[in-house]
C-alpha cells in the first residue's frame, strides 16, 4: 500500500475524531467474558447480545458451570441472541478446549504474547474468527488489533481505503498495516458510528457526511448522478 493512502486513512481518522470526539468502549470485560459475548454478538444486535449474556450469567454464574451444563440449558439461556442452537454448543466447545489445553478457564496469559501469536491461538477455535479475536485482543487484553465488522468494511470500501476485492478476513491485517496501532481503538469505533448514523448500507446520507470530499463513492457515484438529475 502507498504512503499516500496511509496519509489519507490517517486524515479520515482525524476528521472522524474532530466530528465525533474520542469514543469510549463500553465497560471492558475480562478476556473470556469478551470472547463469549462476541460469539453471542454474531448476526444479532448489541441489545440482544447483552440480554443473552446477562441471562447466561444469571442461569450459570461461572464459566465452569457454562462449560459443564447440559447443552439445552445454555441454548435456552442465550435464545435472545439468535442462532442459539449453534452458539450454545460453540461456546461450550471453546470453553472445553481452553480447559483441556490450559487447565483453567483464563485467557490472561495471552496478554504477554505477540499479537499474531495470540490471534492464532484464539482463531483455532470454531466460531472464533478474525473479528472476534481482534475484539478480545484490543478491548480486553490491551493488544493493538483492528476489528473489521460490517460497518467498518462498508465505510472503508466506499471511502476507497481498501481494495474492492479484499475479503473481510483479509481486511484485519490490512488495516493494521495501514493505520498506526495507537489509532485502532478510536478509528474502529468511530467508523462503526459513522456507518450506523450516516453511511447507511442502503441509502448513505451523503448530504450530511463530513467525509464526502474524501469519499471515492461520493465522487464517482453520488455526485455524477446528482449532477445528471437522477437518483444514485
Amino acid at each position: 500500500m502507498s504512503a499516500a493512502l496511509a496519509r489519507r486513512a490517517l486524515r479520515i481518522h482525524e476528521l472522524l475524531l474532530e466530528h465525533y470526539g474520542e469514543p469510549v468502549w463500553r465497560t471492558p470485560l475480562p478476556a473470556l467474558d469478551e470472547l463469549v459475548s462476541t460469539i453471542l454478538s454474531q448476526n444479532t444486535n448489541d441489545t440482544n447480545r447483552d440480554k443473552a449474556f446477562a441471562l447466561l450469567r444469571a442461569a450459570l454464574p461461572t464459566w465452569e458451570a457454562v462449560r459443564d451444563a447440559p447443552a439445552q440449558t445454555v441454548v435456552d439461556a442465550i435464545r435472545p441472541a439468535g442462532l442459539a442452537n449453534q452458539k450454545g454448543p460453540r461456546i461450550q466447545a471453546v470453553l472445553r478446549a481452553i480447559t483441556a489445553e490450559r487447565g483453567a478457564l483464563d485467557l490472561e496469559f495471552l496478554r504477554n504474547r505477540p499479537r499474531e501469536q495470540a490471534r492464532a491461538w484464539l482463531t483455532r477455535f470454531n466460531g472464533v474468527g478474525p473479528k472476534t479475536a481482534a475484539i478480545v485482543l484490543q478491548f480486553s487484553l490491551g493488544i493493538p488489533a483492528f476489528p473489521v465488522d460490517t460497518h467498518v468494511y462498508r465505510v472503508t470500501g466506499r471511502l476507497g481505503l481498501r481494495p474492492e476485492a479484499l475479503s473481510v478476513e483479509e481486511a484485519h491485517p490490512y488495516f493494521e498495516s495501514l493505520l498506526p496501532p495507537q489509532t485502532y481503538y478510536a478509528a474502529h469505533l468511530n467508523l462503526i458510528r459513522h456507518g450506523r448514523e450516516v453511511c447507511h448500507a442502503r441509502t448513505p446520507d451523503c448530504g450530511t457526511c463530513i467525509l464526502r470530499r474524501n469519499c471515492i463513492h461520493y465522487k464517482t457515484v453520488i455526485l455524477p448522478a446528482t449532477k445528471a438529475g437522477r437518483r444514485p
